[in-house]
């Protein structure tokens, strides 16, 4: 009876395989959110400085698999910066920082704005993000505030917050942890966004990112997958998670 019950469902999941559907248990394995939460609840995790938010999309994704810690978010354009906002709405104990770019100096710059709106940057978009994304092109600009993270994050911190700062600023990663300098001594783990082929101009790739963050004390805990050129197969963007060294519990 039970082989009975089973064969319609193989049926239809190989149906649906044939179409480009496939339906399986949400795990670990399977969902990059949930082993992100499973990482914060392993190393105590109670506040995420969320940069580069865009509409939030990251926070959403954290609260629906279970992360209750505070989240604050910070995105410089204007459009995303409303949409963070209702989104953080919606949430108990997350905030949207005012609109500003983070960098190792403080003054105005120019961003980017790229037509899916994620992609957007302060760096110049090489042919080969645009050849493998092309709704990634650049359409406009907005020229905004640029801030130091450590001469902002103090106001969100107190003295029970353990830090995870997550950056996915489209190549500017470097510049955001140069201005987190100050910072650095009261984060748990960083999660940032690495390239292994240029995308954008003047980007640190993968090795060398890999190299600065270790020699600020932390290693590499984990990766998460992130843009693929789908004509090829080859992986071009990860999430590297960083943990300070001797913190995680084994």
């Amino acid at each position: 009876m039970l082989d009975i019950v089973k064969f319609p469902v193989r049926c239809a999941r190989s149906l649906l395989r044939k179409g480009g559907i496939e339906i399986r248990r949400r795990s670990l394995y399977s969902a990059q959110s949930l082993q992100l939460v499973r990482m914060l609840e392993h190393l105590g995790i109670n506040l995420v400085l969320d940069v580069g938010a865009n509409a939030g999309q990251y926070g959403a994704e954290l609260r629906r698999d279970g992360y209750r810690g505070r989240i604050v978010s910070f995105e410089p354009l204007a459009a995303p910066h409303r949409a963070l906002e209702q989104a953080a709405q919606r949430w108990g104990h997350w905030q949207a920082a005012p609109r500003m770019a983070l960098g190792a100096t403080e003054g105005d710059i120019e961003i980017h704005v790229a037509g899916n709106s994620v992609s957007s940057s302060i760096l110049d978009m090489l042919s080969r993000h645009e050849r493998v994304a092309p709704e990634s092109a650049y359409v406009s600009s907005e020229r905004v505030p640029l801030r130091r993270l450590d001469g902002v994050a103090g106001e969100y911190l107190d003295g029970s917050s353990r830090v995870l700062l997550k950056i996915d600023t489209q190549g500017y990663e470097e510049p955001v942890l140069a201005g987190a300098a100050g910072l650095l001594h009261r984060i748990a783990a960083i999660q940032v966004e690495l390239s292994l082929v240029p995308l954008y101009a003047d980007q640190r790739l993968f090795d060398e990112m890999r190299a600065m963050i270790g020699s600020l004390g932390f290693e590499l805990f984990a990766v998460l997958p992130g843009l693929l050129d789908e004509r090829t197969g080859q992986t071009l963007q990860l999430d590297g998670f960083f943990v300070r060294k001797g913190i995680a519990p084994r």
